[in-house]
């Protein structure tokens, strides 16, 4: 039977008397608990949370260590967000951050959330196979007993069909639980099988190709045209100092929303490259003209996934369409045997996306109702109102 944070079951513990110091968290013992995240950053627990990423039964880049970490020391410095985990045999079998919030779509409704920050793109948990119902079963009763004023716990971002949201459907169904997919939508992915050629000739008419081939002739008339790809860390601070400078350059520098334009957006997107890097998760891909950056785009790569996190272009050269050019190279991923799905991380009905990447893949939101028997009764009222608006839309 599952333990569910009882004194002495399931957590990380720090040694020696009172209350564990940032990083002090040392010991790993087997069950279920959900801690503020400042008490999870042993080296114990780092490295058995950098072997979760990599068996998880479904990639998330977005929940791994380095990107987890590097956004809740930007975003959540008072150890508000819990991690909530399941160890068994002594190993993390389970992790998603989670935060208790006061309010849904600026309405004041408490609720428990999987806890995503703005550039997160994926926020379903990390599971090694075959404990996928443990950690749901641990922590929906974790919920049930925790959920104070919360009547409903909610998780956004995540694939319609991976295994972790079937196996969470499992749960529900078998401990008659309401489960509701309160927001749907499609994002543009690549699917293993075609190679670049084939899938460009598919997604792209004749013309369109020609006049993008034109596109990138013209460029390099305007000067030397070098393009570079790298999964290492050379060079990587200077690389992330182009990029920042390159997009805040933009319209979105323009309107404040460049990643240089907050520190906290800037220390995050820093930390979480340079620890994608070190854990060999980061591919760049930049276009440069003259030694000075035309285009350029971060991917993380999580076998057999991998999703592109950021692009920034030159919005002087948008005549070229540059963003384009890099996606067409960006197409190599299709060549590689150990990535079977590319996620775009891209809105639905993105103009320049959906041009060439023509599969799609359904995320969305779900909402659990939680507590007892009457708060239960109160988030299935509010979750089926949520899920019956989202039907009547499509």
């Amino acid at each position: 039977m599952t333990q569910v944070d009882r004194p002495g079951a399931g957590k990380w513990r720090s040694e020696g008397r009172g209350a564990p110091a940032l990083g002090a968290v040392r010991h790993l013992e087997n069950g279920f608990s959900a801690l503020p995240w400042p008490e999870c950053q042993g080296q114990a627990f780092i490295e058995q949370w950098k072997e979760l990423g990599r068996t998880s039964v479904s990639p998330n880049p977005f929940n791994e260590d380095w990107f987890i970490l590097s956004g809740l020391r930007a975003f959540d410095p008072e150890g508000r967000v819990r991690l909530a985990t399941l160890v068994s045999g002594g190993r993390l079998v389970g992790l998603l951050p989670i935060l208790a919030a006061r309010t849904y779509h600026a309405r004041p409704l408490p609720h428990l959330a999987g806890w995503q920050h703005a550039n997160s793109f994926c926020g379903e948990p990390l599971i090694r196979a075959g404990f996928e119902d443990e950690f749901w079963t641990a922590l929906l009763a974790w919920a049930d007993a925790r959920s104070g004023l919360s009547t409903f716990l909610h998780l956004g971002g995540c694939p319609a069909a991976s295994p972790a949201l079937a196996a969470l459907n499992s749960v529900c169904a078998r401990t008659n639980r309401a489960s509701s997919i309160v927001h749907r939508e499609e994002r543009a992915v690549l699917h293993h099988g075609p190679s670049p050629e084939a899938h460009l000739a598919a997604a792209a008419s004749k013309k369109r190709r020609k006049d993008w081939a034109r596109r990138r002739r013209r460029l390099e008339e305007e000067g030397e045209l070098q393009f570079s790809c790298r999964d290492d860390a050379e060079g990587l601070e200077s690389w992330i100092d182009e990029f920042l400078r390159l997009e805040r350059a933009g319209w979105k520098g323009d309107e404040g929303s460049a990643l240089a334009s907050d520190p906290r957006t800037e220390a995050m997107f820093r930390a979480s490259l340079t620890g994608a890097a070190g854990a060999g998760r980061l591919q760049r891909l930049a276009f440069h003209l003259d030694g000075r950056p035309v285009v350029m785009l971060a991917n993380f790569l999580a076998p057999p996934h991998a999703f592109s996190f950021k692009t920034a272009y030159d919005e002087d050269l948008a005549r070229f369409s540059p963003g384009v050019l890099l996606q067409l190279e960006n197409l190599a991923l299709l060549d590689r045997d150990d990535i079977a799905l590319t996620d775009s991380c891209a809105a639905p009905d993105h103009p320049m996306i959906d041009h060439i990447w023509r599969d799609r893949r359904e995320i969305v939101k779900v909402s659990i109702p939680i507590g007892g028997r009457l708060r239960r009764t109160i988030g299935s009222v509010l979750t089926s109102i949520e899920a019956r608006r989202l039907e009547k839309c499509r």
